[in-house]
């Protein structure tokens, strides 16, 4: 049965629910999910995520989102864990004030009336955080539930959170990301007609315009898988602004290789696999090609022996 997804709370008592906004939905979140899920299957009862579409501090600091995965591949897949509703709630000023004892009472036990919660170790919520773990354990026999907490799971002596994901893309480590993700980093966009000047260095690239509330790596060439109408394909990729021909927009520009069809107006994903180097002005398209043939080699070098 597919996930139902709603966007208020509704009369829907005796879940077995969990707690949190799992961007990326990584390897801790998945225990989190797993664990409401498992609870759920054991006592008869349906499992729920209440969780949030813009992150809380997008309201409270006014922050621009710069997340690890768009709200439609974050449902996705909190789905493929075995979820069977989803709250995707507004954080408003209504959640926002709300104390941590007034949100718990007058939100989670009025419309879902929880049988089991379940929350990683550092979830917080309420004004000023005041609900946390502790918390929602103190108050377990008030309200009818039994609470459950996920400690910290960790990768060779490193937490796995959204946050460290975070920081490695954004310094181009991502071929350390996916022990923590799940999987490999990615982006999704349509391909775009762009200046053909790829093609003339005998690299044609598909371009897409990188996702605003998507977080960015590192400027720079990456070896690269592209999935397209289902089938994977490896490449090369720059991200950047092209110094080179004095561009400015920044572009995803994607050399697909061992492939000539015209893409234009598809969907791609593309998956960063491993970073090359950082974006370069060259002194001329000569020079550029030059480099784009060794950059070539070492990705194709790169595929012989990690494949996804």
């Amino acid at each position: 049965m597919a996930m139902k997804i709603y966007n208020d709370l509704n009369h829907n008592p005796y879940l077995s629910i969990c707690l949190g906004f799992f961007d990326g939905v990584h390897q801790g979140h998945k225990v989190v999910l797993k664990n409401t899920v498992n609870l759920a299957q054991q006592n008869g009862l349906s499992s729920a995520v209440v969780t949030f579409k813009e992150h809380p501090l997008c309201y409270l600091q006014n922050r621009t989102p710069q997340y690890i995965l768009s709200l439609e591949d974050r449902l996705s897949l909190i789905e493929q864990q075995g979820i069977d509703y989803a709250y995707v709630l507004d954080f408003d000023e209504n959640i926002a004030d709300a104390l941590a004892y007034d949100y718990l009472k007058d939100f989670l036990v009025k419309y879902l009336s929880p049988k089991f919660i379940t929350t990683g170790f550092n979830h917080y919520f309420g004004a000023n955080k005041q609900g946390d773990a502790n918390f929602l354990r103190a108050y377990q026999n008030d309200f009818g539930y039994r609470f459950f907490e996920i400690p910290p799971i960790t990768f060779n002596n490193t937490l796995i959170s959204s946050s460290k994901i975070r920081q490695l893309i954004q310094d181009g480590c991502t071929e350390n990301i996916p022990n923590l993700l799940g999987g490999h980093f990615y982006i999704k966009g349509r391909v775009i007609t762009g200046k053909r000047i790829g093609r003339t260095l005998s690299y044609p690239t598909a371009n897409i315009r990188y996702p605003e509330n998507i977080i960015k790596p590192h400027n720079g060439v990456y070896a690269v898988v592209v999935e397209l109408d289902k089938q994977k394909y490896n490449g090369m990729s720059n991200l950047g602004t092209r110094p080179t021909v004095s561009g400015r927009e920044l572009l995803l520009e994607t050399h697909i290789f061992d492939f000539n069809e015209n893409i234009y107006d598809k969907d791609i994903k593309i998956y960063f696999c491993k970073k090359i180097r950082n974006e370069t002005k060259f002194a001329s398209l000569p020079e550029l090609k030059s480099q784009l043939v060794k950059d070539e080699a070492a990705i194709r070098e790169y595929f012989t022996t990690n494949k996804i």
